[in-house]
């Protein structure tokens, strides 16, 4: 027999026999026992003490290895007090118990010893990690972190220029006043044309087995070269970086991979001849060979920084997940869609500063860019069906490349710091503006000062500001101002080497900072200032685009007319129903737009009298309904004769329905001659005051004989086509549908069906009692106790 039925049928008995005893005692009088004999309370108190040692170490072995704690139970009012604490040490116990059921009976595999040693990782020891060189210091140019003018260009040629690289290096000043440089490649980006194959529907072609295939390391000079000619050769290409910014204060280029249809390269960007990497930009640049990466934005500014490379010709995947309306945009997710590859992205934070790379970490680089030219075959074949070349709003692939364009144009800047108000990459205005936090002036003061502080450091050390000091640190030290090293610690949980050597200067520079916080600035005034001067900016750029001129061709080029239509319009400060909207400067709100010149094709003649003059010149003025003018006579004066007549006329003005016969009435009353309204007041007083209800009847009389009159000219019309000889002409509005000729000739009955369908009302429970009744019960409950239990 098996051994897990034997005990499985032993459990259960003791289970049984258990409960039995259990139901038993429950049915006795434990109370009046216990009165009737001492020694029975006796021995019932010392079995309950077992009981209850018993349960709590059964409690206590079911929590050892869970997360539930198991109760004290030191005596039976405890079991009660403590009741969910032991509901949950069961409920797990409970769990495991079917975990390993399923275990047993396979449906949940078990995993080997082996496998359970190797699952569980021990945690890594920050002591054994091991400390790398900072590579950037053998670099042949060792980057510099306190440059504060513009970026200059680390290009020394310019391959494929349509621009002289002596002309793309004249500065600029932005808006702030601060010298900039160009992109050295803005003009052929903007007017870079994308090939034809990026439009047009093709079989995406197959990438080469990722298993049987690897990568070239491409880590010296004449590796450089050889990969450059192969590259050359090809029409796409993919790419992608690989950074490290934890120990750098800008950042490095570690690693970065490039794929053809048909190859991998891995290249090594920490070597010191990085610099000579600008000979891709024969390649990178070259506008007949199309660059394939996906997340550019921040791809695009490492290589101008780092490696002097520029991007003509990008086709951003990202862009293309967004105008798909992909549920994901990330690089893991296209792989997972279209190559069904599942990318290890425990590797995306890595320390790629590491050589020689692992195993895992070359492999995973590569595996971003070798699939990459097939899952742009595959969204270019997906934008092509679901664009509509004719109309610009649903042109998906044009707006995937212009978005890809200006991705291409985006400029590296250097992270100047500004103190006073925060802006920029490195500044403190983004981080205290996305954490709702109320400081004092002294508070506020200090988290400046040790921002600035931490951002110095960073920089003469050539470290990550995060890594010398996290941002909610800085948070910490602000609100609680520590005095002296102790507090500093206190306050900073998790103290970075770096902090523990420099927290002299630390605790110095908040002292001083507290102090001179005392007289100064306010954190809300500050903000709002910093607001007020973003959203001037913001109202200038716009102003400075806000003139729109619309040229039509002329259609008619002997004799142009130019109109000119003044557009004035004014913004309201705020709605009325969702309050204030708009972002800027009062003084912008009330700004008129620019004129709108308009070149009309066809001139407009002027509006003058002459238009609506007739053919006589005579102006034809508008045609105003004149009332009836009556002469009002008093009741005195009317003849007596007339006077019986005003109940006539009360009764008419009361409003009765006019029946059949007025017709002939009124037109026996038209061949009679007309009354002087001066001597009958019924004439007069029906005229003056004629109800709605008889105008609207009057009109619809008319409207009737009109079209009685109208078949009447038709019918003689047909008729004299047929003595004529000639054919008579169709008539479409009396004739019989083609499809639905019987309709006309069934109208009249359908009618009357549907007048006596309408008439029956409507019951839809009347045919619930027409089924047959069911059996009644055989044995009916009555009243009294029931006789499902017997004591």
């Amino acid at each position: 027999m098996d051994p897990f039925t034997t005990l499985q049928k032993d459990v259960a008995e003791a289970l049984r026999s258990t409960t039995r005893s259990a139901a038993c005692i429950g049915n006795a009088d434990i109370l009046f026992q216990r009165s009737l004999d001492p020694d029975v309370g006796t021995q019932l108190d010392a079995q309950n003490a077992r009981l209850l040692h018993l349960a709590q170490r059964l409690l206590g072995n079911a929590a050892a290895s869970s997360d539930a704690v198991g109760p004290k139970l030191p005596d039976v009012e405890a079991v009660d007090a403590n009741w969910r604490g032991i509901v949950d040490v069961i409920d797990s116990l409970l769990e495991k118990a079917d975990t390993s059921l399923d275990e047993y009976t396979g449906v949940v595999k078990r995993l080997s010893p082996a496998s359970e040693q190797t699952a569980v990782k021990p945690r890594p020891n920050i002591a054994d990690k091991k400390m790398i060189a900072k590579p950037q210091l053998m670099f042949e140019h060792a980057p510099t972190n306190d440059e504060t003018g513009g970026f200059r260009p680390l290009l020394t040629s310019k391959p494929h220029a349509k621009v002289p690289l002596e002309q793309c290096l004249k500065t600029f000043n932005d808006r702030r006043g601060r010298e900039q440089y160009p992109h050295p490649y803005q003009t052929e980006i903007e007017s870079y044309e994308y090939p034809s194959t990026v439009y047009e529907y093709s079989e995406p072609q197959q990438y080469q087995p990722f298993e049987s295939t690897t990568a070239t390391m491409v880590d010296t000079p004449e590796a450089l070269a050889a990969m450059l000619s192969e590259l050359k050769t090809a029409k796409e290409i993919a790419i992608d970086l690989e950074h490290h910014d934890n120990r750098s204060y800008i950042g490095l280029v570690s690693l970065m991979q490039i794929s053809t249809r048909d190859k991998d390269w891995i290249v090594d960007t920490l070597k010191p001849w990085r610099r000579k990497l600008e000979c891709l930009n024969q390649v990178f640049a070259d506008p007949s060979i199309l660059k394939v990466l996906h997340g550019a934005f921040m791809d695009i500014v490492w290589l101008q920084r780092d490696l002097g490379l520029y991007v003509v010709g990008l086709f951003d995947t990202y862009h293309a997940a967004r105008a798909l309306g992909y549920p994901g945009a990330s690089l893991a997710y296209l792989l997972e869609r279209h190559v069904r590859f599942t990318a290890q992205k425990q590797y995306q934070l890595a320390d790629w500063r590491v050589r020689p790379l692992s195993e895992e970490l070359f492999e995973y680089a590569r595996a971003d860019t070798h699939f990459l030219l097939y899952v742009y075959d595959n969204m270019r074949n997906e934008l092509v069906e679901k664009s509509n070349f004719f109309n610009p709003d649903t042109n998906k692939i044009l707006d995937v490349l212009q978005k890809s364009k200006e991705t291409s144009l985006k400029r590296y800047e250097h992270p100047v710091y500004d103190m006073e108000t925060g802006l920029g990459t490195a500044g403190w205005y983004k981080l205290i503006t996305r954490t709702p936090v109320q400081f004092t002036r002294q508070q506020f003061s200090v988290f400046r000062a040790v921002h600035r502080w931490r951002d110095d450091l960073g920089r003469n050390l050539d470290e990550s500001p995060l890594f010398i000091m996290p941002n909610y640190a800085v948070f910490s030290v602000a609100r609680d101002m520590p005095a002296d090293k102790a507090a500093l610690f206190n306050s900073i949980q998790h103290v970075s080497h770096i902090i523990r050597s420099h927290a002299d200067d630390l605790v110095s520079v908040v002292a001083k900072a507290k102090d001179k916080g005392v007289d100064g600035p306010e954190l809300n005034g500050v903000l709002q200032t910093i607001g007020d001067m973003l959203r001037a900016e913001r109202a200038e750029s716009e102003i400075a685009t806000k003139a729109v001129e619309i040229s039509v061709v002329s259609a008619a080029p002997d004799a142009p007319l130019t109109s000119t239509a003044a557009v004035s319009a004014v913004r309201a400060r705020a709605s009325e129903f969702w309050g204030r909207l708009w972002k800027t400067q009062d003084s912008s709100h009330n700004r008129k737009f620019s004129t709108l010149q308009v070149d009309l094709a066809v001139p407009l003649p002027p509006l003058t009298a002459q238009i609506f003059a007739d053919a006589n010149g005579v102006t034809e003025a508008p045609i105003k309904a004149e009332k009836p003018q009556h002469t009002f006579v008093p009741k005195e004066d009317r003849p007596a004769e007339d006077q019986r007549s005003d109940m006539f006329v009360v009764k008419q003005l009361g409003g009765h329905k006019r029946k059949r016969g007025d017709a002939a009435t009124e037109e026996q009353a038209s061949s009679k001659p007309a009354l002087d309204p001066m001597t009958n007041d019924e004439i007069m007083l029906d005229a003056m005051e004629e109800t709605p209800e008889a105008i609207r009847g009057r009109e619809k009389a008319a409207r009737k004989a009109a079209r009685k009159q109208k078949k009447k000219d038709d019918a003689a019309a047909q008729a004299a086509a047929v003595e004529n000889g000639e054919e008579p002409a169709f008539d479409y509005a009396n004739a019989k549908s083609v499809l639905h000729a019987e309709d006309g000739d069934r109208k009249k009955k359908k009618d009357k069906k549907d007048k006596k369908k309408k008439s029956a009302a409507f019951a839809p429970f009347s045919g619930m009692t027409d089924a047959p009744k069911g059996l009644p019960r055989a044995q009916k409950e009555g009243p009294g106790r029931s006789k499902t239990f017997k004591s």
